[in-house]
C-alpha cells in the first residue's frame, strides 16, 4: 500500500507540473517523501523536486534538490542535467560544465546535452575574455582620467562613472587594488579637481569595503593624515564623500578588533586597534586644525560620534572611550608619527580638550577655528556620548576634572575673551552632559559672569550669556535660582532691546521658566495669559522668514516648552502658517532645531507617557495636603484627536519623514524616540493610518524601529504593526523593505511589552506569514515560533487567538509542519482541543491550523486520536457548528484522515459521524458539501459502507 501511495502522490504531482501548477506539485513530491519511499522512488521525487525549484527560479533549492537524487544514483543523467542548469543561473559555470559533460558521456547523441555544454562554453570563453580585458581597461579608464588634455570632457565623466561601478563589486575592487589602483587614486585626489576627487573618493569606498587588509594598505599607501585632511576642504560634496570613506574604514578595522579576522583574502593585519587608534587621532587633530572648514568640522565629529562610543551598553569593553578621553591625539605623539599637538598655557591638548575648543568657538563673529551652527550641537552630542559610556564614579570624576580643568583654564586670567569662551564651553555642556554643564556652572564666579553680561552693550557678549542662562534654566537644579535672579533680567532684555537676536533668545529663557510645571495645569509660573503671549510671539517670529533660520529656531525652541500648555497647543495647530513654517525649518541645514520640532510635536499629539492617578492615591493625597497634577479640560482624548487631524492635514508626516533621513548626528536616539512617539499617536486611529501610509510614514517607521532608545524603537514597532495589521503590508512596504518590518513586530513579543503590543505584533505578523514561504521564513529566523507558541497559553482570549490565527498561517512552512510532527510534544493536542472552545474565533483559527497540517502531514491523522478522548465530539461539534467556515475547515480534517488510513476511516463511520456526513453531502453544490461526499466515496472505496440504491 505505502508503494502504491509514493506512486499515486508522484504521478499525482506530475499532473500538475504539467498543469504549470509547480508549487502543488513540489507539495506532492514532498508528501511522496514521507512516506516509505525506496532509494530509487526517492532519486525520482528528488529530480522532479529540482525540476519545480527550476521552474520557481528558486535555484540554491534546485542544486540542493538534484544533488541528492545523484546521492542516491550517480547516474541519473536528468539529476545531473537539471544541476548544472540551477549551477548556470548561479553564476558557478566551472561547476556546470563538470555536470554537463558527464551528461554527454553517458548519453553520446543527445543534441540537448550537446547544444547545452556548447552554450556554457561559450560563456566561459565569454566570461575569460572580460576578466582578462579588466586590466586593460582599468588601465584604460585612468589614463583619461589623469590626461589633462580631456579636462571636463563627456569622456572624462564616463570613466570615473565607470571606475566607481567597477569598485562596487569585489573583484572589480580586487582588480583595481592589484593594478596599482590606490597610487593612481592618489594621483587624482592631488588634482584637486572636485569631480575628480569625487571620483577616486567613491571608487576607495568599494576597494575598502568590509575589506581589513585593503583598508590598511590604502592607508598607508595614502597616509591616515592625508585621507583625514580632505575632511576640511571647503567642497561640501567632496567632504562628505571623504565622511563616507573613513565611515567604510572604520566599519572595516572595527570589524578586525572585534573578531580577529585577516581580511577577505587572509593577509595577516598585525594590529587593527593600533590603525583604529591613529585614524581616530587624526580626527581628533582635525578638530582644532586653523584652515578646516566648518563643514570638514562637523563631519569629523560625525564619525567620531559612531566609531567611539559603544554601539551596545552591554558591551563591558568602554576603553576606546577612556582613550579618547585621557590621551587622544598625544598617541600620535607617542607613536612617532607627525602631528601639531597643541601646546599652550592649558596645557598639552587630550581629545576631550579638543572636543570642548570646538563646542566653546563662536560662530560669529568668525574666530580661529570655522564652526557651523550645527558644530556646538554635535560636540554636545559626542560629549554625552562619551559621558554616558562611563562605567564608574571614578571615570566620571575624571571627566568633570578634565572639563573643569579646561573651563578654568579660559575664565582665569584670559581677560573677557576668555570669558566668553569659558561661558561657551559650559553652554555646550549643558546641551550635551548637563551633569558637567551644572558642576561647570558652580564653578566660582561663572553664574556671576553669565548674569552680568546679560546687560552688556556688546551684541555678541549678551548672545553667549543669554544662550547660556537659557540653557541652565532648562535644568531643575538651576531654575529655582534663576527664577530668583534672572526672570527680571530676560524680561528686560526682551522688552528692552532692540536686537531680534537678543529679544528671542530672552523670550525662550521666559518660556523655559514659564513651562516650569510641565503639563501640570495647577502648576502655573507665570500670570495667566502670559504663556499664550509668549507663544504668540514666537510663532510670529517663526513666520517671518527676513529672520536668520539660526534666530528662528531659538522661536522653535520657546514652542517646545510653551506646547506643554493646552492653550498654546489650541492655538498652534490653528495656525497654519507656524505650523508650514516648523516643517520647512526642520527641512533645512540648520539641523540644531530638529529636536525642538519634535518636542513640540510630542506635547502637540499627547505622546508623553501619561498614567491617570488611582482616585483613592488622589483623595489620600489631597488629605495629606500633598500637591496632585492637574490635567488640562484641553487635554482630554477628544482634543488630542482633533489636534492630530489638523497636523495630518498640515503636512506633518512628509516633514517627519525629511527629519528621519537626515544624516547629521542631532538625530540622537532621543530625537528618534520622540518622533516614533508621535508616529504612534499620528496611527492611533484607523482612518488616519492611509494618509500617514501615503506620506511615506511607512518606510520612516522601519529605521526608527531598528535604532535609537529601547522606548523609541518599542512605540515605532507598535506603530508598525497599526499599519500592518489594517493596509496591505506589500503596498505599505514595497520591495525588500517588507522583510525589514518583521524583527521590529517580533521584539513587540518579549514579555516586557504590554498585552496591547503582544497582540498587535501578533496579528501583524499573522498578515505577513499569509503573504509568502520567504516572509515566514523571516520570521522562523528571528525565533518568533516559541514565543508565539508561548501566548497561545495566554489567559486574554485575544492574545490567545491571535497566536493561534499567526501559528495557523505560520503552519504553511515545512519547519513548523516538523515541529507538530515531531514526537514527545503537545502542540497537535492544543489545537485540536481549541478547535473544540466556545471562542468562535478561536475554533476558526485552529481548526484552519489542523486542517492545514492535516493536509500537508498525513501522519499527522493518526494521531489525533491519540491525543485526547474528545477528539470525536470536537469533529463532530465542528460538522454541526451553524457557521460555514468553521464547517468547511472540519470537513476539510475529516477528509484528511480519512483518505490517510482506512483504520481511522472505519472509526469514523462507525459514530455518528457517517450520519452527519450523509446530511452534509445533500446540501448544495458548497466546499462542504463536496468535502462531506468525498470522505463518503472513500469510506465506500474502503468497503466501509454501501452506496444506496440511487447511487449516492
Amino acid at each position: 500500500m505505502t508503494a502504491s501511495s509514493v506512486e499515486q502522490l508522484r504521478k499525482e504531482g506530475n499532473e500538475l507540473f504539467k498543469c504549470g501548477d509547480y508549487g502543488g506539485a513540489l507539495a506532492a513530491y514532498t508528501q511522496a517523501l514521507g512516506l516509505d519511499a525506496t532509494p530509487q522512488d526517492q532519486a525520482v521525487l528528488h529530480r522532479n523536486r529540482a525540476a519545480c525549484h527550476l521552474k520557481l527560479e528558486d535555484y540554491d533549492k534546485a542544486e540542493t534538490e538534484a544533488s541528492k537524487a545523484i546521492e542516491k544514483d550517480g547516474g541519473d543523467v536528468k539529476a545531473l542535467y537539471r544541476r548544472s542548469q540551477a549551477l548556470e543561473k548561479l553564476g558557478r559555470l566551472d561547476q556546470a560544465v563538470l555536470d554537463l559533460q558527464r551528461c554527454v558521456s553517458l548519453e553520446p547523441k543527445n543534441k540537448v546535452f550537446q547544444e547545452a555544454l556548447r552554450n556554457i562554453g561559450g560563456q566561459i570563453q565569454e566570461k575569460v575574455r572580460y576578466m582578462s580585458s579588466t586590466d586593460a581597461k582599468v588601465e584604460q579608464m585612468f589614463q583619461i582620467l589623469l590626461d589633462p588634455e580631456e579636462k571636463g570632457t563627456e569622456k572624462k565623466q564616463k570613466a570615473s562613472q565607470n571606475l566607481v561601478v567597477l569598485a562596487r563589486e569585489d573583484a572589480g575592487a580586487e582588480k583595481i587594488f592589484r593594478s596599482n589602483g590606490v597610487q593612481l587614486l592618489q594621483r587624482l585626489l592631488d588634482m584637486g579637481e572636485t569631480d575628480l576627487m569625487l571620483a577616486a573618493l567613491r571608487t576607495l569606498v568599494g576597494i575598502c569595503s568590509e575589506h581589513q587588509s585593503r583598508t590598511v594598505a590604502t592607508l598607508s599607501i595614502l597616509g591616515t593624515r592625508r585621507v583625514v585632511s580632505i575632511l576640511g576642504v571647503e567642497s561640501q560634496a567632496v567632504s562628505l564623500a571623504a565622511c563616507h570613506l573613513l565611515q567604510v574604514m572604520f566599519d572595516a578595522l572595527k570589524e578586525g578588533v572585534k573578531k580577529g579576522f585577516r581580511g577577505k583574502e587572509g593577509a595577516i593585519i598585525v594590529d587593527p586597534a593600533r590603525e583604529l587608534k591613529v585614524l581616530i587621532s587624526n580626527l581628533l587633530d582635525l578638530l582644532t586644525e586653523v584652515g578646516v572648514s566648518g563643514q570638514g568640522r562637523d563631519n569629523a565629529l560625525t564619525l567620531l560620534i559612531k566609531a567611539v562610543p559603544r554601539k551596545s551598553l552591554k558591551d563591558p569593553n568602554n576603553s576606546l572611550t577612556l582613550w579618547v578621553i585621557d590621551q587622544g591625539s598625544l598617541f600620535l605623539l607617542l607613536v612617532g608619527v607627525g602631528t601639531s599637538v597643541l601646546l599652550s598655557k592649558r596645557g598639552v591638548f587630550t581629545g576631550l580638550k579638543k572636543i570642548l575648543e570646538v563646542g566653546g568657538s563662536l560662530q560669529d563673529p568668525p574666530g580661529e577655528l570655522a564652526v557651523t551652527a550645527n558644530s556646538r550641537m554635535s560636540a554636545s552630542i559626542l560629549l554625552s556620548k562619551l559621558f554616558d559610556d562611563l562605567k564608574c564614579d571614578a571615570e566620571r570624576e575624571n571627566f568633570h576634572r578634565l572639563c573643569e580643568n579646561y573651563i578654568k583654564s579660559w575664565f582665569e586670567g584670559q581677560g573677557l575673551a576668555g570669558k566668553l569662551r569659558a561661558i561657551q564651553t559650559v553652554s555646550c555642556l549643558l546641551q550635551g552632559p548637563c551633569d558637567a554643564g551644572n558642576r561647570a556652572l558652580e564653578l566660582s564666579g561663572v553664574m556671576e559672569s553669565v548674569i552680568a553680561l546679560c546687560a552688556s552693550e556688546q551684541e555678541e557678549e549678551q548672545l553667549v550669556a543669554v544662550e547660556a542662562l537659557i540653557h541652565a534654566a532648562g535644568k531643575a537644579k538651576r531654575a529655582s535660582f534663576i527664577t530668583a535672579n534672572g526672570v527680571s533680567l530676560l524680561k528686560d532684555l526682551y522688552k528692552c532691546s532692540e536686537k531680534d537676536s537678543i529679544r528671542i533668545r530672552a523670550l525662550v529663557g521666559l518660556c523655559k521658566l514659564g513651562s516650569a510645571g510641565g503639563t501640570d495645569f495647577s502648576m502655573k509660573q507665570f500670570a495667566e495669559g502670559s504663556t499664550l503671549k509668549l507663544a504668540k510671539q514666537c510663532r510670529k517670529w517663526l513666520c517671518n522668514d527676513q529672520i536668520d533660520a539660526g534666530t528662528r529656531r531659538w522661536a522653535v525652541e520657546g514652542l517646545a516648552y510653551l506646547t506643554f500648555d493646552a492653550d498654546v497647543k489650541e492655538e498652534f495647530v490653528e495656525d497654519a502658517a507656524a505650523l508650514k513654517a516648523l516643517f520647512q525649518l526642520s527641512r533645512l541645514e540648520e539641523r540644531s532645531v530638529l529636536f525642538a520640532v519634535a518636542s513640540a510635536l510630542v506635547n502637540c499629539t499627547n505622546s508623553y507617557d501619561y498614567e491617570e492617578p488611582d482616585p483613592k492615591m488622589v483623595e489620600l493625597a489631597k488629605y495629606a495636603k500633598q500637591h496632585v497634577p492637574e490635567q488640562h479640560p484641553k487635554d482630554k482624548p477628544s482634543f488630542v484627536r482633533a489636534r492630530v487631524k489638523k497636523l495630518l492635514a498640515a503636512g506633518v508626516v512628509s516633514a517627519m519623514v525629511c527629519m528621519v533621513k537626515t544624516e547629521s548626528p542631532v538625530l540622537t536616539s532621543s530625537c528618534r524616540e520622540l518622533l516614533s512617539r508621535v508616529f504612534l499617536a499620528l496611527v492611533e486611529e484607523v482612518e488616519d493610518r492611509g494618509t500617514v501610509v501615503a506620506q511615506g510614514g511607512g518606510r520612516a517607521l522601519i529605521p526608527l524601529a531598528l535604532e535609537g532608545t529601547d522606548v523609541g524603537q518599542t512605540k515605532a514597532a507598535q506603530a508598525l504593526a497599526k499599519l500592518t495589521i489594517t493596509s496591505n503590508p506589500e503596498m505599505t512596504f514595497p520591495g525588500e523593505r517588507i522583510y525589514e518590518v518583521v524583527r521590529p513586530l517580533v521584539s513587540l513579543l518579549h514579555l516586557n511589552c504590554s498585552g496591547l503590543q503582544n497582540f498587535e505584533a501578533l496579528m501583524a505578523l499573522t498578515n505577513l506569514a499569509g503573504i509568502s514561504e520567504r516572509l515566514r521564513q523571516k520570521i522562523l529566523k528571528e525565533k518568533a515560533v516559541p514565543m508565539i507558541e508561548g501566548y497561545m497559553f495566554e489567559e486574554h482570549e485575544m492574545i490567545r487567538r491571535a497566536a493561534t490565527e499567526c501559528m495557523c498561517n505560520l503552519a504553511m512552512s515545512k519547519e513548523v509542519q516538523d515541529l507538530f510532527e515531531a514526537q514527545g510534544n503537545d502542540r497537535l493536542k492544543l489545537l485540536v482541543l481549541y478547535s473544540g472552545e466556545d471562542d468562535e474565533l478561536l475554533q476558526r483559527a485552529a481548526a484552519g491550523g489542523l486542517a492545514m497540517l492535516t493536509s500537508m502531514r498525513p501522519t499527522l491523522c493518526s494521531r489525533i486520536p491519540q491525543v485526547t478522548t474528545h477528539w470525536l465530539e470536537i469533529l463532530q461539534a465542528l460538522l454541526l457548528s451553524s457557521n460555514q467556515e468553521l464547517q468547511h475547515r472540519g470537513a476539510v480534517v475529516v477528509l484528511n484522515m480519512v483518505e490517510a488510513s482506512r483504520e481511522i476511516a472505519s472509526t469514523l463511520m462507525e459514530s455518528e459521524m457517517m450520519e452527519i456526513l450523509s446530511v452534509l453531502a445533500k446540501g448544495d453544490h458548497s466546499p462542504v458539501t463536496r468535502a462531506a461526499a468525498a470522505c463518503l466515496d472513500k469510506a465506500v472505496e474502503y468497503g466501509l459502507i454501501q452506496p444506496n440504491q440511487d447511487g449516492e
